[in-house]
């Protein structure tokens, strides 16, 4: 195989028609230069250069290949040139998947300071469940994910951002409810407001409830947490929420927490990416930014 540098020498000798101006351009001694050319003539099987008293010129040959060599060493430069602004956050693009409850309660302010910082660097943002962006990281379809933890797959890197806690909330209808203590049995009792089954967050809560022998029997299944708020104030039941995801609602006393007897285990949320592939610089930017506001 003709090696890279051959033809990077092969096109600097062309652009100055001059080996000496070729080796101080590359630092390197007039000999040097012209045995690669003619390793290089000698590899192709013909003459690319026709020496003169004022330097060289390319054959026809040559010059047939300068065109097709050259524009291939423009393009890996250009391309060299784009890995660097990339890697100094100068442009490029970064795709991240997230869903949309985290997207809105914790995200956002930390992709205003990474967009506000690297103004250049192109966002996209991919909305979808947990098991969803995990496929989509292990397709090559996104950069990086922040998913409801736990995540449990060896192809994958998990670092945590954030403690979660999962809590049951009513309206006004319930509220002498959020007076006592409640066992899990006697909130089974009531009309259950939860996310659908297939959400991590759901399927983390159900075995926990599965652990203690209960079968969680929803009567309402939505597929966002701001439903799940909102059909809790409206006291259509007692719904299963993220207690820092709803805040606004407990402070302003649209909704009232209930205690339990045994509450459920706190958890969290957490950025994923491949084991296998290197983070680029703009994930790994915005994976700073978060953990220096909420370092676990």
């Amino acid at each position: 195989m003709i090696k890279l540098d051959s033809y990077r020498v092969f096109c600097l000798v062309a652009k100055h028609q001059s080996f000496s101006k070729a080796a101080k351009a590359l630092y390197a001694t007039q000999p040097a230069i012209s045995q690669t050319i003619m390793n290089l003539e000698s590899e192709l099987g013909t003459r690319l250069f026709t020496r003169t008293s004022k330097g060289v010129k390319l054959t026809t040959d040559g010059q047939l290949l300068y065109e097709y060599v050259s524009s291939a060493i423009n393009l890996i430069e250009v391309g060299e040139k784009k890995l660097a602004e990339a890697r100094g956050l100068l442009s490029g693009e970064m795709k991240i998947g997230v869903g949309d409850t985290i997207s809105r309660y914790y995200l956002l302010p930390f992709l205003e300071k990474f967009n506000q910082a690297s103004p250049n660097i192109k966002l996209k943002i991919i909305n979808r469940t947990t098991m969803e962006l995990c496929n989509l990281l292990k397709s090559g379809e996104i950069d990086i994910a922040l998913c409801n933890l736990p995540v449990k797959d060896p192809a994958l890197e998990i670092v945590k951002c954030l403690d979660i806690h999962d809590i049951f909330v009513c309206g006004e209808k319930y509220r002498n409810l959020s007076l006592k203590r409640n066992s899990l049995d006697d909130i089974m009792n009531y009309p259950l407001i939860f996310l659908e089954r297939m959400s991590n967050s759901r399927q983390y809560v159900e075995r926990y409830i599965a652990s203690k022998g209960i079968k969680l029997q929803p009567e309402i299944e939505l597929g966002s947490h701001d439903l799940l708020l909102e059909f809790a104030r409206f006291n259509f039941g007692i719904a299963c929420v993220i207690e820092e995801f709803s805040q606004d609602y407990l402070n302003s006393k649209k909704l009232y927490r209930l205690l339990l007897d045994d509450e459920i285990p706190k958890r969290s949320i957490g950025f994923c990416f491949l084991r296998s592939v290197s983070l680029s610089a703009a994930a790994k930017r915005l994976m700073e930014i978060t953990q220096a506001a909420s370092p676990l």
